[in-house]
């Protein structure tokens, strides 16, 4: 018997991380139980995504138990892009301010759906 023929986990972990992902979830859709609006809610529902996404990744998929040099190859280019969306974010709304503010674009302004633009022809007939 080979005492490097593998690396055994115990199954505690495992049940642990389980309950942990279904008390995430639960709490995932108690944000849409309670109807909570706003920057609020993408917050919680964004920070319960990445935990469990986090906890998948470290437990399920072993990445915890692997070496430093891996981890961050994996890891690293998804980190990249969240800061670069990031950056976009920051610019979108440097622009949007801009807007607002030079070219007196209305913030409170509501786009046209289809009913609006076609309920002249409806009265007609």
């Amino acid at each position: 018997m080979s005492a490097e023929a593998g690396q055994q986990h115990p199954l505690g972990i495992y049940y642990k991380i389980w309950i942990l992902l279904f008390v995430l979830s639960s709490f995932s859709y108690a944000v849409d139980y309670f109807e909570v609006q706003g920057a609020m809610r993408w917050s919680l529902v964004i920070l319960f995504m990445v935990l469990k996404a986090g906890f998948i990744v470290a437990i399920f998929m072993h990445v915890m138990w692997e070496r430093m040099a891996l981890v961050l190859t994996i890891l690293g280019p998804p980190v990249v892009l969240l800061l670069l969306i990031g950056f976009m974010v920051i610019e979108g709304n440097y622009t949007s301010e801009t807007r607002y503010e030079y070219r007196g674009h209305d913030r409170d302004a509501v786009a046209l759906t289809p009913s609006d633009l076609h309920h002249e022809e409806e009265e007609a007939h």
